[in-house]
C-alpha cells in the first residue's frame, strides 16, 4: 500500500498535533478513572458501611463510558472517511472537554440524590462517545503521513500520549490530594483537577486546527467525488474486511485488560488492601508513566526493525505473567518495589501497543480506513477495557 509521505518537518508538525491532541483526551479519560477509585464513589452515590460498594458503582459509571466508545468510533469513522480527519478530531477533543469540566460541575448524592449518578453516566457516556472517535484519527493522521519503513516508529507516537494524559492527571490529582485536607478534598478540591481540563483543551484544539490533512485522504477524497457510487462506513468495512475487524479486536484484548488492571486496579488494591496512602500511590504511578511514555516509541522503532508480530507477541506473553509475581511486589509495601511492579507492567504493555497503529492501518484502504480501525479497536473495550478493573 503505497503513501505519499510528508516532509520530515511536516511529520513532526503532524505527529505533534496528533499527541497534543490526545494528550487531552487521555489526562480527562484517566482522570476519572482516578477519581472513580478516590472520590467519585463517595461523593456521587449513597452512604455505605462498605467502602468498596462506592467504588464498584463509581467503576460502573466507569463501564459506561466503554459502552459508549464502539458508537464514537462508527459515528467518527463514518464522518471521518467523508470529511476527513481534522475536522472529527477537533470535535472530538470539544466533546470530552465539555463532559469533563461539567461533571466538575455536578452536584453530588447529599444535593440532588439520585440525579448526581444519573447525570454522571450522561456525561461519562459523552466521554467514552468522544475517545471512540479520537483514536482512530489521531493515528491515522500520522499514519496516513509517515513512510512505510518507519511508520512503526512515528504512529506510536499518539499511542505515547496515553501515558503523558495519564501522568498529568495523576499529579493534579496528587497535588490536590497531597496539600488538601481529606474533607477539603473530597467536598470540593477534586473538582478542580476537572475544570482545569478546560485551559488544556483550548491548548489542544488550537493546535490541532494547524494540521493539515494527508495527501492520500485528499487523493482518495478527489477520485471519490468524481464516482457516481459511493460507499461508506462500518456496514461496507464489515462486509468488505471482517478479517481485518477480528484481528483488529483480537489485538486489543490483551493489551486492553493488562492495560487498566494495572493502571486502574492498581490504585485501588495499594490504598485498600496494602494501605499505601493516595499521595504515595498516585506519585508511584506517575513515576511508571514516565517509563510508559519513554518505552512505546523504543517498541515502534523495534516493530519497524524486528517486524510487527514478534514484539507484540513478546509483550503478550510477559503481560500475562506479570500479575504472578506483581501482586507479592506490591504487598510489600515498599515504594521502589511497588514502582517496579507497576513499570513492568507498563513495559509488557507498550510491547503490544506501540505497533497497532501501523498494524491496524495497515489492514484498510483509505476510504473506509478510519471506520475500519475505529470500529476494531472500540468494540474490544466493551469486555476487556470496561470489565478489567
Amino acid at each position: 500500500m503505497a503513501y505519499e509521505t510528508a516532509s520530515p518537518s511536516g511529520l513532526r508538525r503532524v505527529v505533534a498535533a496528533s499527541m497534543a491532541g490526545t494528550v487531552v483526551e487521555w489526562y480527562e479519560f484517566f482522570l476519572y478513572a482516578s477519581a472513580s477509585t478516590l472520590v467519585l464513589g463517595t461523593v456521587f452515590f449513597p452512604p455505605s458501611d462498605d467502602p468498596f460498594s462506592g467504588i464498584i458503582a463509581a467503576f460502573v459509571t466507569y463501564a459506561i463510558g466503554f459502552i459508549a466508545r464502539p458508537l464514537g468510533g462508527i459515528v467518527f469513522g463514518h464522518l471521518g472517511d467523508r470529511y476527513g480527519r481534522k475536522k472529527l478530531l477537533q470535535a472530538s477533543i470539544l466533546i470530552i472537554g465539555a463532559a469533563t469540566f461539567l461533571i466538575g460541575c455536578l452536584p453530588g448524592f447529599a444535593q440532588v440524590g439520585y440525579l448526581a449518578p444519573a447525570l454522571l453516566v450522561l456525561l461519562r457516556f459523552a466521554q467514552g462517545f468522544a475517545i471512540g472517535g479520537e483514536w482512530g484519527g489521531a493515528v491515522l493522521l500520522v499514519a496516513e503521513h509517515s513512510p512505510r519503513e518507519q511508520r512503526g516508529f512515528w504512529a506510536s507516537w499518539p499511542q505515547a500520549a496515553v501515558p503523558v494524559g495519564n501522568l498529568l492527571a495523576t499529579l493534579v490529582l496528587f497535588a490536590l490530594s497531597s496539600t488538601l485536607s481529606q474533607d477539603a478534598f473530597l467536598g470540593w478540591g477534586w473538582r478542580i483537577a476537572f475544570w482545569l481540563s478546560a485551559v488544556i483543551v483550548l491548548i489542544g484544539w488550537y493546535i490541532r486546527t494547524k494540521v493539515t490533512e494527508a495527501p492520500i485522504f485528499l487523493e482518495m477524497k478527489q477520485a471519490q467525488e468524481q464516482e457516481a457510487s459511493k460507499s461508506f462506513g462500518p456496514l461496507e468495512v464489515v462486509r468488505r474486511y471482517p478479517r481485518g475487524v477480528l484481528v483488529a479486536m483480537g489485538l486489543r484484548v490483551a493489551e486492553n485488560i493488562l492495560y487498566y488492571v494495572v493502571v486502574t486496579f492498581s490504585i485501588v488494591y495499594l490504598t485498600q488492601t496494602v494501605k499505601e496512602a493516595t499521595s504515595a500511590t498516585l506519585l508511584i504511578l506517575a513515576g511508571a508513566h514516565v517509563v510508559h511514555f519513554l518505552v512505546i516509541p523504543l517498541f515502534g522503532r523495534l516493530s519497524d526493525r524486528w517486524g510487527r508480530k514478534p514484539v507484540y507477541a513478546t509483550g503478550a506473553v510477559l503481560g500475562a505473567a506479570w500479575g504472578f509475581f506483581a501482586f507479592p511486589m506490591m504487598n510489600t509495601g515498599n515504594p521502589v518495589v511497588i514502582w517496579a511492579a507497576i513499570a513492568l507492567g507498563l513495559v509488557f504493555h507498550a510491547a503490544m501497543y506501540a505497533g497497532q497503529p501501523a498494524i491496524m492501518a495497515e489492514m484498510f484502504p483509505t476510504r473506509m480506513r478510519y471506520s475500519g480501525v475505529s470500529l476494531g479497536y472500540q468494540v474490544t473495550s466493551i469486555f476487556a477495557g470496561s470489565l478489567a478493573p
